[in-house]
């Protein structure tokens, strides 16, 4: 079923905010296998004139997506059907690095929906700001809902037989 265009424009109300932990962010450093002395170590940040310790600049998608699901991946009304879904592409646009302490909120909204060879894609834009509403970074999520297969046809039955007799 194809998505409603109407959809395209759609925003979504601001999230709760998500604090962003020291720990979160070393752990997601980690976990990425980035050894930025940055990303772990105050000294090392402020010495790059941060106030604290920042996230690699692929922390905020855990924040990003996590709003996108909630909100527009789990809208009834859209009709998105997430078990055929693939994440497509993703693209940060940042203002300044999100760091320790950070209180953000995503707003999303819907840029697009476009149907290629079967498929819808779906791109969401998420506008991520600090407590105080400054713009921190916006966060562009493409996704693919996988075209359902094709209905057996008579056709498509009558050769089935004649490929497995080629085995």
């Amino acid at each position: 079923m194809a998505l409603d265009q109407s959809f395209v424009g759609r925003s979504y109300p601001p999230t709760a905010p998500y604090e962003v932990g020291r720990e979160k962010i070393r752990e997601f450093a980690e976990a990425i296998g980035d050894t930025n002395p940055v990303y772990v170590d105050p000294e090392a940040a402020r010495a790059l004139d941060h106030p604290d310790v920042i996230a690699p600049p692929t922390f905020v998608f855990a924040i990003t997506f996590k709003a996108a699901g909630e909100q527009v991946i789990k809208d009834p009304q859209l009709g998105l059907d997430f078990s055929r879904v693939v994440h497509g592409d993703q693209k940060f646009v940042y203002t300044r690095p999100v760091r320790a302490g950070d209180r953000l909120t995503v707003t999303s909204t819907i840029d697009s929906i476009k149907s290629l060879a079967g498929n819808e894609v779906l791109s969401v834009r998420g506008e991520v700001h600090d407590e105080n509403g400054e713009h921190v970074v916006t966060a562009h999520t493409t996704l693919v809902a996988r075209a359902t297969p094709a209905q057996d046809t008579p056709a498509a039955a009558q050769e089935a037989p004649a490929a497995e007799d080629a085995r």
